[in-house]
């Protein structure tokens, strides 16, 4: 057993998963501009919007503007069904900030796991290129021995890229994914 703050993990034996991959990218083109795509990005509020997992329930905070700003996110970890970990908020702060172009974060609270989640936009014909990532390859290898990677899974990352697209270009149909 792990313990995590007032509640226990039970993880899997030690292993190794250095042979695992430690990122995950999926991409979706997307019938909106990068800026309208970043706007959303920025918005604490378009985070829980686009939140496939179920676990954002709110998000309280402004706009981030740079690398450092930070937002709170009310969670609810009972959608993946797996720790017991009840109501809890996470501290999300930004790392990487290139307006319209990349935007990624890091989440700090009662676990402070290492993992990093982004997007880069890119320009298309008829809308923008968006590539979502999840990577852990930072996490302190206690945790990558617990087997608590990938917590999202690729899945979830190409849901929430739909969920993004029907938000920022409802009914409109999808480019081609080549650049211009």
């Amino acid at each position: 057993m792990c313990a995590v703050g007032a509640a226990v993990l039970r993880c899997a034996p030690a292993c190794d998963n250095r042979r695992m991959p430690e990122r995950l990218e999926v991409q979706r083109a997307v019938a909106a501009s990068a800026s309208e795509i970043f706007a959303l990005l920025t918005d604490p509020r378009g985070h829980v919007a686009i939140d496939s997992s179920g676990m954002l329930m709110e998000a309280s905070g402004g706009i981030v503007t740079k690398a450092g700003d930070t937002f709170v996110v009310h969670m609810d970890r009972e959608a993946l069904n797996d720790y017991p970990l009840g109501l809890y908020d996470v501290t999300v702060e930004i790392v990487r900030f290139e307006p319209d172009t990349e935007i990624a974060w890091t989440i700090r609270g009662q676990l402070n796991l290492g993992h990093v989640y982004g997007y880069r936009l890119e320009p298309i014909m008829e809308g923008t290129l968006v590539t979502s990532y999840y990577d852990w390859s930072a996490a302190e290898q206690e945790w990558k021995d617990a087997a608590i990677f990938p917590v999202i899974p690729e899945g979830a990352l190409r849901a929430t890229l739909g969920i993004l697209a029907r938000t920022v270009a409802p009914g409109k149909p999808r480019p081609a994914a080549s650049t211009r």
